[in-house]
């Protein structure tokens, strides 16, 4: 978490090692990436064998699956083991780093890197993107969008960059940017314009982040910067935590929705 990187930033030791598997393609016999229905059987499958989880893992290791794989692994570590993995290379080679570090740092946290995940707000697909931005993104694009379409990871990451497009219109900081992501762009507005938060003062920008009084954007946006820093330095970015939190308090380095 960011108070663990944070805290050996102070005493100058390195960040945890995580892993990033790194996956050949197989073919992975019945069983449809894009199908929700294939998605519950593996969950049930977990919860009913938890002793054989490692089983079920080698069942999907493949770079196609490399999300499930990693997230039944990390599982049967008793989450002892953090897995980080960067699925999809086709597709993220054409962003440049500080964008695959936010998109993975984000899908690693709405759903794990699972292709056919469905929330229970509904939110849909690996980026668990709501059905309503969906149609706003597509009309966007002159085009008629297929729901089920969205449970094609490629497809997620192509829309959710789209969105991503956006938020970085108002937000440059990946704590800002996750804000919006998870409660919306309007919500992140009003917690950015109200006035004791991401000020300058004692115990900032820590008191801020955890005076955000919806709870599942506040802990959502402390893991997806953690995520952030993390998928960094896996792609070759060399990055501390430290500066990410000291510019919270510059808002023209972090937003254009202050003034």
């Amino acid at each position: 978490n960011i108070y663990t990187l944070k805290a050996r930033d102070i005493l100058k030791k390195s960040y945890p090692k995580v892993i990033s598997p790194v996956l050949k393609d197989r073919e992975i016999k019945d069983f449809n990436i894009t199908n929700p229905i294939d998605w519950e059987k593996i969950k049930i499958a977990m919860k009913k064998s938890p002793n054989r989880l490692e089983e079920l893992a080698q069942k999907y290791k493949s770079a196609e699956t490399l999300g499930i794989y990693s997230y039944i692994k990390e599982k049967a570590s008793k989450y002892r083991v953090p897995y980080y993995p960067m699925p999809y290379p086709d597709v993220m080679k054409k962003f440049n780093k500080k964008r695959k570090a936010i998109l993975y740092a984000i899908a690693r946290q709405e759903s794990r890197f699972v292709p056919a995940s469905i929330s229970t707000s509904y939110a849909l697909g690996m980026m668990q993107i709501m059905p309503f931005l969906i149609k706003e993104l597509s009309k966007k694009r002159h085009k008629k969008m297929d729901m089920n379409k969205i449970f094609d990871p490629r497809v997620a990451i192509s829309y959710a960059n789209q969105h991503m497009n956006y938020l970085k219109s108002w937000l440059y900081h990946p704590l800002f940017i996750a804000y919006a992501y998870n409660g919306g762009i309007g919500f992140t507005r009003k917690r950015l314009r109200t006035k004791h938060l991401f000020r300058k003062g004692k115990y900032e920008p820590y008191l801020s982040m955890e005076l955000i009084d919806y709870r599942e954007s506040r802990e959502y946006g402390k893991k997806v910067l953690a995520n952030y820093v993390i998928y960094l330095n896996l792609l070759g970015v060399p990055t501390k935590i430290s500066p990410l939190l000291d510019v919270l308090l510059h808002p023209s380095k972090t937003d254009r929705v202050r003034k």
